[in-house]
């Protein structure tokens, strides 16, 4: 007798075990599950099996081969365009099965009598015999009734609770005579349950159902996988263990080295080539693949660790699946129902939560909390914000469901009946982000007042004029045009502190939400007159009439950003002549390439029109890069130290705030005007901070992040600095080709090298450990500074990648390079010596 052995499901819910295998290739009890059922057959005599292959043929293909190392005889018919169902790919193969054959699920683990099954198949000369059996719950499967001669009457396919008319159940097995293939046509998607058997039954043919004895289980889900292999591991059904039982109840496979201080409570199966740490503990129902390592101290409580997995120290896993080649590193914790798909890394100290499923190829950051499904990015991360806000990628990082909980866990830090702003970008992405942080927002008792489409300085600008509690805009992160960054502000409308930040993570890792009563949802209103708002504090700042008689005419160019629709306003108010480039506004976001297009434009417009200067506009209204009356462009070390010259110029004595990377060109230009440098953190937050708290500055930010005036408000503002400018210019007689020839020739120079997360914080002490004290400054990152110059080197770590930025700055370009090379050196070796010492 020939079988049919179905493998054709991509089980989409045995997911993210099956993202790169087919069903019957998971294992149970380190073997494959079609192992376990061609052992089966072999058992009953059965040794000619056809396998019907779809969703990953390859897999099967690889693993038996002919079938002959595994004492059968296999082929394979493929269904190449489309799954053609359960009946219809037995049809697809039917000038194969000249007799009576069997078919049998890939998908299950059973030890039924095959042979008393096919013999009452014959004896009662059947057409059909369905192998049937008893069980609790029949809801997930197909009933069958059958009469007093076990013919069937009967049948339904997965009932609902209030269908169930018997709890006997088809399990996929069939005994079946070829002539009923002549029911199903060729080459279509048929099925036995659904197709074929209601039409045998319709047609009077002989099908009779036959209760079998034994063990049966669909591996048709999660649950049922696990409950599988702990039944396969405690003997409930007959299979082959794949290696010799050392002890009673403890298989252990060839070349496994076991701490003899391991405590092991059995059952257990234990691979071939494992290695098992000192004082690990095993407890009954652990099941650990080949090829496996596992730490000292680790805690097992009745995992399935498939092969090639890694498992660190003090590592500690319950009721958990570790797919294959994946690792959990030391302290790492895997909660029960919990699945790490193949090839994943479960940082150190990370936590897993109880049923979160993680996608294969994925990274949970060392120290994170786990609590929903890892499908679509590839990293968990330990901290929710990074360097600037939230940020990831748009719709598969930032997500509506992601959104939503921010916004709760926002949410449940406020008071109920607290009001905060939220505005965002012109883009849909933006806009879908935005209503779903609302929908959080408003489910704990927060009401919104919604700025719409709106540039973040009038955002900042409006939460005090609306005396609100905070706020949040979205918009396209000015450096990756694939990702959204979620900014959240203060009631000062200044970006919240790191412990603000750390209240909103512990809300959102901890699940510590608050859901409000039906009556206390939050209400959703829209502020009008928000524009002339802005527009009102802008000119109320301004020398006007110094604007108006400049005589300037300036080109800007908005590279298609939400700013374009205030700023033309703005500039026609005070009657200055403005070219404006690029206005509209567009959904498609704008990648760097295009916008350096748009930057030489915007040179060859100026120089053509002979405008006193042009401006590019980006980061929805916060920054900016400048253009001279000849067409050059103007930015980062060249524009910060531009703007502090000519703001120091029009308010001497008075204080420059810039983040502590800036170039020492600001010292210097500082001592000319009598003024003061305060350095910060490089991050936009510390910057505000300090322009705010500080009396008497005049000038924050960079060339790289933006311009802040806080007389205004406490961020950066590309709209305000470009009128501000116009103002300046006018009033010191001077054009940016003048004030370029001014500034110091000073030579900045900086290169990055990647470093793991867990070297940055040695590194950064071996560095503090090698300099003299009194040459180092650490108010972000470690710079080495020389007393006698303004020669320095700043090592500054990535607050968002594992990377470390490297600084060099001096009048000196030939020490600027040789600093350069030789701290990249330092640096790259003792990065190179921690993972020599702590390989991954």
């Amino acid at each position: 007798m020939r079988a049919v052995l179905m493998a054709g499901g991509s089980g989409t819910r045995l997911r993210p075990l099956t993202c790169d295998m087919p069903k019957p290739m998971v294992p149970i009890l380190n073997r494959p599950i079609a192992e376990h059922i061609i052992n089966l057959l072999k058992r009953h005599n059965i040794t000619e099996i056809i396998t019907t292959l779809h969703y990953l043929p390859d897999v099967m293909k690889e693993y038996f081969h002919d079938g002959k190392q595994f004492g059968v005889q296999m082929t394979y018919a493929i269904e190449e365009d489309q799954p053609l169902g359960t009946a219809g790919c037995v049809k697809n193969i039917a000038e194969l099965l000249n007799n009576t054959f069997l078919v049998i699920s890939g998908d299950s683990i059973t030890d039924f009598d095959l042979t008393s099954a096919i013999k009452f198949h014959k004896e009662k000369k059947a057409k059909a015999t369905l192998i049937l059996t008893r069980v609790p719950n029949p809801v997930e499967f197909g009933v069958v009734i059958t009469d007093k001669d076990q013919r069937i009457c009967r049948f339904l396919e997965k009932p609902s609770t209030s269908e169930i008319f018997s709890d006997t159940v088809n399990t996929g097995t069939y005994i079946l005579e070829p002539e009923i293939l002549n029911y199903l046509p060729a080459n279509e998607e048929k099925d036995f349950s659904t197709d074929l058997f209601p039409l045998l039954l319709k047609n009077g043919e002989a099908m009779y159902g036959y209760v079998a004895e034994g063990y049966w289980c669909d591996v048709g889900h999660l649950d049922a996988y696990r409950e599988a292999q702990y039944d396969a591991l405690e003997c409930k059904v007959k299979l082959e263990f794949a290696y010799a039982e050392k002890e009673p109840r403890l298989w252990i496979g060839k070349d496994t080295y076991i701490d003899p201080s391991v405590k092991i409570e059995p059952p257990v199966v234990i691979g071939s080539n494992c290695r098992i740490g000192a004082r690990t503990n095993i407890e009954a129902g652990t099941i650990i693949g080949d090829n496996v390592t596992i730490g000292a101290d680790a805690d097992l409580k009745r995992p399935i660790i498939w092969n090639g997995a890694m498992i660190g120290d003090e590592a500690h896993l319950s009721a958990c699946v570790i797919s294959r080649g994946s690792r959990v590193d030391r302290r790492g914790i895997v909660l029960e129902g919990a699945v790490i798909g193949a090839l994943s890394t479960v940082g150190e100290e990370a936590q897993v939560s109880n049923d979160v499923r993680v996608w294969p190829n994925k990274r949970i950051d060392s120290g994170a909390i786990l609590n929903i499904n890892l499908i679509w990015g590839n990293i968990a991360h330990k901290n929710l914000f990074g360097q600037r806000g939230v940020s990831g990628l748009a719709n598969i990082d930032i997500t509506p469901e992601f959104a939503v909980k921010l916004g709760t866990s926002y949410g449940s830090t406020l008071k109920p009946g607290s009001s905060v702003i939220i505005s965002r970008d012109q883009r849909n992405v933006s806009r879908m982000v935005t209503r779903a942080l609302i929908s959080g927002l408003m489910s704990t008792g927060v009401d919104i007042k919604n700025l719409g489409s709106a540039a973040i300085p009038i955002a900042r600008t409006m939460t005090t004029k609306l005396g609100v509690a905070g706020g949040i805009h979205v918009r396209l992160h000015p450096d990756r045009p694939d990702s959204i960054l979620i900014e959240f502000l203060d009631q000062q409308g200044i970006n919240i502190s790191k412990a603000k930040e750390k209240k909103i993570e512990g809300a959102y890792f901890k699940e510590d939400l608050r859901r409000v009563q039906v009556s206390k949802i939050g209400d959703i209103s829209y502020p009008s007159q928000i524009n002339e708002t802005y527009m009102k504090c802008f000119a109320n700042l301004l020398k006007v009439d110094a604007i108006r008689n400049s005589g300037a005419k300036i080109v800007i160019d908005y590279v298609y950003a939400v700013s374009g629709a205030v700023l033309p306003q703005l500039l026609a108010q005070f009657e200055c002549d403005a070219v404006v480039l690029n206005a509209s506004l567009n959904q498609n976001a704008i990648s760097s390439q295009e916008r350096e297009t748009m930057l030489h434009q915007l040179g060859q417009v100026v120089e053509a029109l002979r405008a006193s200067l042009g401006v590019q506009v980006s980061a929805n209204g916060e920054q900016l890069i400048l253009v001279d009356e000849n067409g050059l462009s103007i930015r980062g070390e060249a524009l910060t130290a531009l703007m502090v010259n000519i703001c120091l110029a029009a308010n001497p004595n008075c204080i420059v705030v810039v983040p502590v990377n800036a170039s020492s060109a600001v010292e210097q230009i500082s001592r000319r005007h009598g003024g003061r440098v305060i350095r910060t953190k490089a991050n936009p937050t510390s910057l505000m901070e300090a322009s705010s708290e500080n009396h008497n500055v005049v000038l924050g930010g960079s060339g790289d992040m933006g311009f802040i005036f806080p007389q205004l408000h406490p961020g950066f503002d590309a709209m305000f600095s470009i009128a501000k400018l116009l103002e300046m210019l006018t009033l010191q007689k001077r054009s940016l080709a003048q004030i370029r020839m001014d500034l110091p020739m000073v030579c900045h120079k900086s290169l990055s090298v990647r470093c793991p997360w867990k070297v940055k914080g040695a590194l950064m002490r071996y560095l503090v450990e090698t300099h003299n004290p009194e040459n180092l400054e650490l108010i972000d990152g470690v710079k080495i500074v020389n007393r006698q110059n303004d020669n320095w080197v700043l090592i500054l770590p990535d607050g968002g990648e594992p990377l470390v930025h490297i600084y060099a700055n001096s009048d000196d370009r030939e020490w600027v390079i040789q600093s350069l090379k030789d701290y990249r050196h330092r640096v790259q070796s003792f990065i190179d010596q921690e993972q020599g010492m702590n390989p991954l």
